[in-house]
């Protein structure tokens, strides 16, 4: 175990940080096929995502359907946009909680005051952070590693209130797979599953296809 007076917790976070995978500025955006799998019931659609990253959903007319996978594609491609460690974390500073098996744990001081984060091999792979009032928590379990930063390819994720400090949602269980396209080394979503419990107590899942995908000149 090191010794807790040798880690510099905001360099580790730093080197987490700019190992996440991506994409670079040139990227303009993809289209392609998407499918929705919900309660026995498959939607068939088309898609479009610009570099502004607003999902354009065609041919599937239910609008609540429309909007679930529209906020898939907007999340994921959210996580893709490039911005420096300094812009975003040059006003915190970062403490060691503990060490363990797990990874590194530290609590953010400074701006973002509260939030937690777990690093471990130069992946962050617990988050727990205030956002629009809400705390989100998020473990990851599984990352693809794509040789030019890493992506969380299985994790949980989950909202907690933050005055009881219970939790808020049910918890949601995420599995990803990803496909390489382009000369570039574009890695985009192929499908995203996410499973949890009904009110019954009873998993259900979701599932989100995007196929034949294709890059925006």
């Amino acid at each position: 175990m090191v010794n807790p007076r040798e880690i510099n917790c905001k360099e580790i976070f730093r080197k987490a940080y700019e190992n996440r995978y991506t994409w670079n500025n040139e990227f303009k955006g993809y289209e392609g096929k998407c499918i929705f799998f919900v309660n026995k019931n498959i939607y068939e659609g088309e898609f479009l995502l610009g570099k502004d990253f607003k999902p354009n959903i065609q041919k599937i007319e239910d609008e609540k359907i429309v909007k679930s996978i529209s906020s898939q594609l907007f999340e994921v491609s959210i996580h893709r946009v490039k911005r420096e460690f300094k812009s975003i974390h040059s006003d915190n500073n970062f403490n060691l909680v503990k060490n363990s098996e797990s990874g590194i744990e530290m609590s953010v001081s400074g701006k973002n005051q509260g939030d937690k984060y777990r690093v471990k091999n130069d992946c962050i792979n617990m988050v727990y952070r205030k956002i629009h009032g809400t705390i989100i928590e998020i473990f990851v379990e599984e990352f693809l590693h794509t040789g030019i930063g890493a992506l969380s390819k299985k994790y949980s994720s989950q909202s907690i209130d933050p005055d009881t400090l219970k939790a808020k949602s049910q918890k949601l269980e995420y599995e990803d797979e990803f496909i390489n396209i382009g000369e570039k080394n574009y890695w985009l979503l192929n499908s995203r599953t996410i499973k949890y419990l009904n009110q019954n107590q009873e998993e259900e899942m979701q599932k989100f296809v995007f196929e034949d995908l294709c890059l925006l000149n």
